[in-house]
């Protein structure tokens, strides 16, 4: 690796960093409305927002496809490159699929940033992809002003044992696989250079084998944490069941230090218009501010949040029935 690709700093070329620079939930609902959907055929994929589509095939089997990318949320190319990975095939796990194939998504700005970076990001995200057994197969790249990378994945399902959003019963616990503060500790690294070993060793973390024990445990109803914190992500997984989620905030596992970066003032704004947009749906009982901006925290490359008990995740609350409100912290 050269010198000059050591010293750039990747997460100054971006306006935002990782899934926190998403389009807020829910200016997004208001675009997409009414322009999915494709018939009996699709599984999964329709108004309720699941991770991936699934595509039921003759034979029994069924295609998963998905598509992931963003901004440089760490500064390092090669682990960039391999979070972005992980973030992209995370989508197939969240609904019970196996990724087979992956195209890569670059987008370079070619005068600021040398191609050697450019290869470090891929070879970050083809190591990510041969760990998960998935071949990557080319990919499409433009020149753009500011870095973008992530993969579009198919995978195969059995569409008689997925994960989804709308399959959550009331009297059913919530397991959560990794722990939370991604997005404030990636904006402290943004803001300050500061490396978070622990926080690229969460993110680079495929989310294989906690997809496979959910299926295992007969779980029918998951969905990943990334940008729209888990908050955002576990009310679009109650309002689409017609539930009520309760979270035991004491329960919720946090990476070390993010609780620092909240109250040293390192908050993304993808995590404040996550609140918001969950906050009128949220009954938030005797919970301070910082504890509710780190469950609304836009995670990258998050974890599974498995309406089941999963071998080794901490169960965080439980699905009830409907309530006055989707949410309840307590």
């Amino acid at each position: 690796m050269t010198r000059l690709v050591r010293a750039a700093r990747l997460t100054q070329y971006a306006h935002g960093g990782g899934c926190a620079c998403k389009i807020p939930p829910g200016e997004l609902e208001n675009v997409v409305a009414g322009l999915t959907g494709g018939g009996d055929p699709l599984v999964i994929g329709g108004a309720d927002g699941d991770d991936a589509a699934v595509l039921r095939l003759a034979g029994g089997r069924a295609v998963v496809s998905t598509a992931d990318f963003f901004t440089p949320v760490v500064d390092d190319a090669y682990d960039w490159g391999r979070i972005a990975a992980a973030n992209a095939l995370s989508d197939v796990y969240a609904v019970g699929g196996e990724p087979l194939m992956a195209l890569n998504l670059l987008g370079w700005p070619r005068d600021a940033l040398p191609a050697e970076l450019a290869r470090e990001v891929l070879r970050g995200g083809r190591d990510v992809a041969d760990l998960a057994g998935c071949a990557i197969a080319g990919g499409h790249s433009i020149d753009d002003p500011e870095p973008k990378y992530g993969l579009a994945v198919t995978g195969v399902a059995d569409p008689d044992r997925l994960l989804r959003l709308d399959a959550g019963r009331p009297g059913v616990p919530l397991s959560l696989t990794k722990p939370l503060g991604l997005g404030v500790l990636n904006a402290r690294h943004k803001a300050t250079g500061e490396v978070f070993a622990e926080a690229v060793e969460t993110m680079t973390a495929l989310n294989a084998a906690a997809g496979l024990a959910a299926l295992e445990r007969g779980a029918v109803c998951a969905t990943d944490v990334s940008g729209f914190g888990l908050l955002g992500h576990l009310y679009k997984l109650a309002r689409a069941s017609g539930v009520t989620a309760v979270v035991d905030a004491a329960a919720v596992p946090y990476l070390d230090g993010a609780r620092a970066a909240v109250r040293d003032g390192f908050v993304p704004g993808g995590t404040r218009r996550n609140l918001a947009w969950v906050s009128p749906h949220t009954e938030f009982r005797r919970i301070a501010e910082e504890e509710r901006l780190l469950l609304a925290d836009a995670q990258t490359s998050g974890g599974l949040l498995v309406a089941g008990e999963i071998p080794g995740a901490p169960v965080i609350g439980e699905l009830v029935p409907l309530g006055r409100r989707h949410l309840v912290v307590r």
